[in-house]
């Protein structure tokens, strides 16, 4: 059975996970979620891989012994959470799963490793070049102010899901100068910065949305026109001083952020 994500199975590929599911009928969790857990937990590891087409509720409800409610509300809540999606003459397939990214003061590449995710990193350009007019109206820097410019391509699981591009200021010691290409696709901005003695403090971002441009289509292998999601972020040390600006994009069939809130 192929992993590749592009590749779409005809045959149903749900029976191993039949054959290993073991249900708990005495425990308080609702059995619709104890198949969804398991389903998504197959979906996680690979045993249900991307593309794979799963049987239909009836037949997968009496696989199971559930009843047909149950078994459409367990597909449901995957169906939901987008890791299925169903399709008139196609069925219920597995899809692709997002990079979903709590908001907080950390980078692309730390949310992905701690996830258990492998991320990959393409340096497209590093070096100085003058701050664009609203850049340095952020950095709070005058115009034309040298700055180093980092664009990097960040992908998980070989597939490509942020551009980032980030101005680092030369006013901050040491940070321009720590910078390389391999390092930085090694590791990740903010592991970087840390590690030459600079404590990130706190950040300003704001998140929003577009569609793609043709190159941005093309560097992140999504259609063209394609819904992408922006960030903006400026962090600050420790003395308050700005230690980067980013200004990100990331493919939004493959990327969401998270929002904890409470209630006031």
């Amino acid at each position: 059975m192929s992993t590749d994500p592009g590749t779409q199975t005809d045959a149903p590929t749900n029976q191993l996970l039949l054959r290993t599911l073991v249900l708990d009928r005495s425990s308080p969790v609702p059995l619709y979620f104890q198949v969804a857990q398991a389903m998504e937990g197959a979906i996680s590891d690979g045993r249900l891989p991307p593309g794979s087409r799963l049987d239909n509720e009836v037949l997968l409800a009496e696989q199971l012994g559930l009843s047909r409610p149950t078994m459409r509300r367990a597909m449901q809540y995957l169906v939901d959470k987008g890791v299925l999606v169903r399709r008139r003459g196609v069925g219920t397939r597995v899809v692709q799963p997002k990079v979903r990214r709590p908001l907080g003061l950390s980078s692309l590449y730390e949310d992905l490793k701690g996830s258990g995710q492998a991320p990959s990193t393409t340096v497209l350009s590093l070096g100085p070049e003058p701050a664009p007019a609203t850049v340095a109206e952020a950095m709070g820097i005058p115009a034309e102010t040298l700055v180093t410019v980092l664009v990097r391509l960040r992908s998980a699981g070989d597939r490509p899901i942020a551009r980032m591009c980030n101005y680092l200021p030369h006013t901050v010691p040491g940070l321009a100068e720590g910078l390389t290409a391999s390092v930085l696709e090694e590791h990740g901005l903010y592991e970087v910065i840390r590690g030459l003695g600079i404590q990130l403090h706190a950040a300003d971002q704001s998140i929003g949305a577009r569609t793609a441009t043709a190159e941005e289509a093309r560097l992140l292998k999504e259609p063209r026109g394609a819904a992408l999601l922006t960030m903006q972020r400026i962090a600050y040390d420790d003395h308050g001083r700005v230690v980067e600006f980013g200004s990100h994009i990331y493919a939004a069939s493959r990327y969401s952020f998270e929002l904890s809130m409470l209630a006031g």
